[in-house]
């Protein structure tokens, strides 16, 4: 008996083709996602086709439909790619709308349960710098902060990670507006002791505090950064001195260098 071949159905056709659009979005969005993880300025076709393992064929038709929207743009004479003025648009839209408290919300949860101690996010105020939220934790002897009071930039764990990541010119212009006022008697007051300080803290990555600002509490503190590398806010772990020593306590600063990673990667920061 002769084969007969039964046609698709229109639904069953319509599946299909609607399959086949959204892999070729999927596709063509894993090209634009790729421009925005890679540390080169431009790409081409061979490089990108290696690298998600699609063909060159099927990366120069993404290019061009990308090109289209002004998403991508070649250069006509190394016939290579870089982002468009509209993806660059669309990386400032998203960074205007975002909001860091929100961002650090879930990690200070994560960081207080982790620790059992109370996590901070500050932000800077010129010359000064203070709390916007804090996570506290279910313990009978804890630490909270006050929200919205400024501190000085050279006490304490989190105003030193802000002051550890300016230019030097500005911290030497910081330091000469401002006398360094002793909070408490662990205060560092003198300007060369408090500039080795925070060349340390730089390079190791995050800063510490045995009551510098608040007699009796301890805290280690680690920037966030913005995509253009700057220090937009600072997220602590605090607790009483005679229970939390974050010198000791290896875990603790990994946790926060991660905390303070993954709030960086949705500004933009890449390492």
């Amino acid at each position: 008996m002769p084969t007969r071949t039964v046609p698709s159905s229109p639904a069953v056709a319509d599946d299909e083709n609607q399959s086949r659009s959204v892999a070729a979005v999927e596709r063509a969005m894993d090209v634009l996602l790729y421009f925005g993880r890679t540390d080169q300025p431009d790409l081409g076709v061979t490089e990108i086709a290696g690298a998600l393992g699609l063909t060159k064929a099927a990366v120069h038709r993404i290019l061009t439909a990308l090109r289209s929207r002004d998403l991508i743009t070649l250069d006509t004479t190394t016939r290579r790619y870089a982002l468009g003025h509209a993806a660059v648009a669309l990386g400032r839209a998203y960074l205007a709308r975002t909001d860091v408290r929100a961002m650090a919300a879930p990690e200070l949860a994560w960081l207080s349960g982790r620790t059992h101690e109370t996590a901070t996010l500050s932000l800077r105020r010129g010359d000064t710098r203070l709390y916007a939220d804090q996570v506290v934790p279910d313990q009978e002897l804890r630490l909270e902060v006050s929200l919205g009071i400024p501190f000085p930039l050279h006490a304490g764990g989190s105003s030193k990670a802000f002051l550890a990541w300016v230019p030097d010119a500005e911290l030497e212009a910081y330091l000469e507006r401002h006398p360094l006022e002793a909070l408490t008697d662990k205060t560092i007051v003198e300007p060369a002791k408090l500039r080795r300080d925070l060349a340390a803290i730089r390079k190791r990555g995050y800063a510490t505090s045995l009551g510098e600002r608040q007699a009796g509490a301890a805290s280690v503190a680690a920037p966030v950064f913005d995509h253009d590398g700057h220090v937009v806010a600072v997220i602590s772990v605090a607790g009483p001195a005679l229970r939390f020593k974050p010198a000791a306590g290896a875990q603790v600063v990994t946790d926060l260098l991660d905390a303070a990673a993954r709030i960086s990667a949705q500004l933009g920061y890449q390492i």
